[in-house]
C-alpha cells in the first residue's frame, strides 16, 4: 500500500513539509530513523486524497494522534491509557512544542500501529474514538 507522507527532517530535526509518496516499508524505515532520535512530527494521507489525514507526535514513548477531515476540522484520538488523564506530555507538532492531557495520549508503539492501520485501510472511523477541536 502506498502513502503520502511528510515527517521532522532525520538532517535537520525540524518539521520538512515536503511530501514524499511511496510504499509503507520506506514510510517504515525513515519513522524507525526518526523514532531512535526520541521525538518527531510525521503527516500521512491517502495517495490521490487531501484528506482525511492523520498526524502523529511523539516525544520518548509518549504519543498525540491529530485526525484532518478536511481543511478546518481537527480531533484527537483519545488515548489509550499509556498516561494518567491528569498527567501532561509535551509533543512536537510541526516544529513547536504542544502540550497535551493524558487523555489524548497513546504509547508511541500504538500510535504507529493506527497510523499503519489508516494507510491499509484507507479510512479512520474504526481506528478508536476521536474527539473533534472546537
Amino acid at each position: 500500500m502506498d502513502a503520502v507522507w511528510s515527517m521532522t527532517s532525520l538532517g535537520s530535526g525540524r518539521f520538512n513539509p515536503v511530501e514524499k509518496s511511496s510504499d509503507m516499508s520506506d514510510l517504515r524505515r525513515d519513522f524507525s530513523e526518526l523514532r531512535s532520535r526520541g521525538e518527531g512530527y510525521l503527516e500521512v494521507r491517502i495517495l490521490d486524497s487531501e484528506f482525511p489525514r492523520l498526524a502523529l507526535s511523539f516525544c520518548g514513548d509518549q504519543a498525540v494522534i491529530h485526525l484532518f477531515t478536511y481543511e478546518a476540522s481537527v480531533s484527537l484520538l483519545v488515548g489509550d491509557g499509556a498516561t494518567s488523564p491528569e498527567a501532561t506530555v509535551d509533543v512536537p507538532v510541526m516544529d513547536e512544542s504542544t502540550t497535551f492531557t493524558g487523555d489524548f495520549v497513546l504509547g508511541v508503539d500504538h500510535a504507529w500501529e493506527v497510523v499503519q492501520k489508516f494507510a491499509q485501510a484507507q479510512a479512520f472511523e474504526e481506528l478508536g474514538e476521536w474527539r473533534e477541536l472546537q
